[in-house]
């Protein structure tokens, strides 16, 4: 068996098993494959790096250390203070008090808050890029 990373004419990426690299070639050639988000027959394959694994490899976990991980959440807790510290929270509000800010050019009112996935979409559409970062509780 073989797993190729593939890609339709639409830039959808996704993945598939085969029994071999023949196989693949076969049912692309009878247009058998098709992406699995539009359906188009136009998919090829795309640019992977084979995972190969010696000996010396097999012994290691490919874990994040305990060490890395209490700095990263080190890290994160010191991004949440700095953001509480410098920015004004506006709560669910978020989506109407950025517009405010966006669209008031002589503002430079730092704001954080949350919204829904509807919400940062229409956000985007109007051309607002939001930043999203991950939230560590305090007594995490």
């Amino acid at each position: 068996m073989i797993k190729y990373n593939l890609k339709c004419e639409n830039k959808h990426e996704f993945e598939s098993w085969f029994s071999d690299s023949r196989d693949f070639e076969k049912l692309k050639n009878k247009n058998l494959i098709e992406c699995i988000f539009c359906q188009s027959k136009k998919v090829e394959k795309s640019i992977m790096a084979p995972r190969v694994v010696n000996s010396k490899m097999q012994n290691k976990k490919n874990e994040i250390s305990i060490n890395e991980m209490k700095k990263f959440k080190k890290d994160l807790q010191n991004l949440r203070k700095f953001v509480e510290k410098n920015f004004e929270y506006v709560d669910h509000n978020f989506a109407n008090k950025v517009r405010e800010v966006y669209y008031d050019k002589k503002s430079k009112k730092n704001i954080y808050g949350t919204t829904t996935e509807e919400q940062r979409e229409e956000l985007k559409e109007e051309g607002i890029d939001l930043v999203s970062i991950p939230w560590v509780e305090k007594d995490n």
